[in-house]
């Protein structure tokens, strides 16, 4: 798994990757302290699995600036991880293409139960954002307790483009190791995004996920 992390403080940098290897203990990490990094590596052709991205860097134009982020790196979840907790600012970044909204005051916990639900092709907002939305939020919690909540179109489930790929090796029927040499992945970074497919598509195994995915283009 390849993330891109963008945040000004590498104090936090540090610890998200230190964090994020509980993901996927392989995780490589690209890291930028302004936004103009941040673009500039997501325009130059590198295929990411994870964008985190803070509000607050040096250059941030604002939530156009997600917007860029998510336009270059189509198909990779960009999540914002920030200190604000306004929901003017979740509903905004949501609106911008993000993928969820985790506040730094989260736990280790609920950072990683998020993950792993946007992973699975759900959206994750805080629970503080959940209360008086609108239409286009709502469903189970991410994790016991946690709050948050997913968020997809009505119909064929929400996969990214790595887990269309993944599902699309997966009708071929390729092993773990397969995909990950077609894809480049660690094998450990392909049975998370195999887990993720086969609960997006609520089958438990893959010949299941194959049956159950129907027309979902890959």
């Amino acid at each position: 798994m390849k993330i891109l992390i963008g945040d000004d403080h590498l104090l936090f940098r540090e610890g998200l990757c230190r964090l994020l290897t509980q993901l996927d203990d392989q995780a490589s990490f690209v890291e930028a302290g302004t936004f103009d990094d941040v673009l500039s590596l997501a325009r130059d052709g590198q295929d990411f699995d994870l964008v985190l991205l803070d509000l607050q860097m040096p250059g941030f134009p604002g939530f156009s600036g997600v917007q860029e982020i998510c336009e270059a790196q189509a198909g990779t979840p960009v999540v914002i991880v920030s200190a604000s907790e306004a929901q003017a600012d979740v509903r905004a970044a949501l609106d911008a293409g993000a993928s969820g909204y985790i506040p730094k005051s989260s736990s280790v916990k609920i950072m990683l139960s998020a993950l792993n639900l946007i992973f699975s092709g759900g959206i994750y907002v805080p629970p503080a954002a959940i209360l008086g939305d609108g239409p286009g939020v709502g469903g189970g919690s991410a994790a016991p307790g946690g709050g948050g909540a997913a968020a997809g179109a009505p119909g064929a489930p929400a996969l990214t483009q790595r887990q269309r790929d993944v599902l699309r090796c997966l009708r071929e029927g390729k092993s773990n190791k397969q995909i990950a040499y077609e894809l480049g992945l660690s094998e450990g970074t392909v049975k998370i995004h195999v887990t993720a497919v086969m609960r997006s598509l609520g089958v438990r195994n893959r010949t299941q996920a194959v049956i159950a995915s129907g027309d979902i283009p890959t």
